[in-house]
């Protein structure tokens, strides 16, 4: 007859052919391992495990919901009736009396401005303030302004003809002329071309027609105006170099091919010269203005290059 105990030993050794000494690597190993049956009770249990879990989680948070329902109803209590402070009377006492020290410094020195301008308007004598008297003997004073000078245009164009001049008087000197015998008065004058007018003798500066009727004037004693001889009653009939022959023949003054010092070489086209001297090889010396462009110079020529000889009028 067998041990009960070990009859039911074997019973779970039949019931459980897995040795018992079996090690699996997982959980899931080991789910799979056990019965159908056993498996299906082990989801129970994971499932109460869960259900439990869920309602605790669920009252923890109705709690909390619940404390902060009861935290904003106390905020809401503390707010419709705020807890009153009592101040110290002393306290108040002394910043009324501070606030209103102030006020009345503030209001002192309106006060004492207002007084000093009722007691300066009382000693003040309203007539006698706006009286005026005028003594007969006084006299009005022009204003004075401080004078200023503009350089005008007619300044300045004086100023650039003096510039000129002054240039003019540096070449004409440095030129020699006066050495060789020019005694032309007006020898540094603005010519033509830098826009110059007309000598006392009415021909324009600087030109070979107002040079020989400079020395015209000279050779008969007219050193200074009023000169003796002048356009209107020299060359009345035109006054360019061109024209002297004319109207030395229409005034019947002396016209000749033989030369004398002191005549007019007319050289022809629109050129005039002074004869300064003959020499006896039948050539002449002459002197003239603008045969250089507006300048002295001198030159010997033969006298029977020299379309005519004009002499001087009487």
């Amino acid at each position: 007859m067998l041990d009960d105990s070990a009859s039911t030993s074997l019973d779970a050794r039949i019931a459980d052919p897995t040795p018992p000494s079996t090690q699996f690597r997982s959980r899931r190993e080991l789910r799979q391992a056990m019965p159908k049956s056993d498996r299906d009770v082990e989801r129970a249990k994971r499932r109460e495990l869960a259900e439990a879990k869920q309602s605790r989680m669920t009252a923890s948070a109705s709690a909390a919901q619940r404390l902060r329902r009861s935290e904003r109803a106390a905020l809401r209590r503390s707010l419709e009736s705020p807890k009153r402070v009592r101040r110290n009377p002393i306290s108040a006492l002394i910043t009324m009396a501070v606030v209103g020290g102030m006020f009345g410094l503030a209001a002192l020195p309106a006060y004492a401005d207002f007084d000093d301008h009722q007691q300066a308007g009382k000693a003040a004598d309203p007539l006698g303030a706006q009286t005026l008297v005028v003594p007969a003997t006084a006299t009005s004073l022009a204003p004075h302004r401080d004078e200023y000078h503009a350089t005008s245009p007619e300044v300045l164009a004086q100023v650039n003809i003096n510039d000129i001049l002054a240039a003019n008087q540096a070449a004409y000197l440095a030129s020699g002329a006066r050495e060789l015998g020019d005694d032309y008065p007006w020898a540094w004058q603005l010519s033509d071309d830098q826009g110059g007018g007309f000598s006392p003798l009415n021909y324009v500066y600087r030109q070979c027609v107002d040079f020989v009727a400079w020395r015209i004037n000279r050779d008969q004693g007219y050193y200074e105006a009023p000169f003796k001889w002048v356009w209107s009653n020299l060359t009345p009939y035109g006054g360019n170099g061109g024209q002297w022959l004319y109207n030395w023949q229409a005034l019947g003054r002396t016209v000749s091919d033989v030369p004398i010092p002191g005549a007019v070489a007319y050289t022809g086209g629109n050129h005039v010269a002074y004869v300064k001297t003959v020499f006896s090889d039948g050539t002449v010396l002459l002197e003239e203005y603008n045969y250089v462009p507006d300048a002295y110079s001198q030159r010997i020529v033969p006298a029977s290059s020299v379309v005519a000889f004009l002499y001087p009028p009487s």
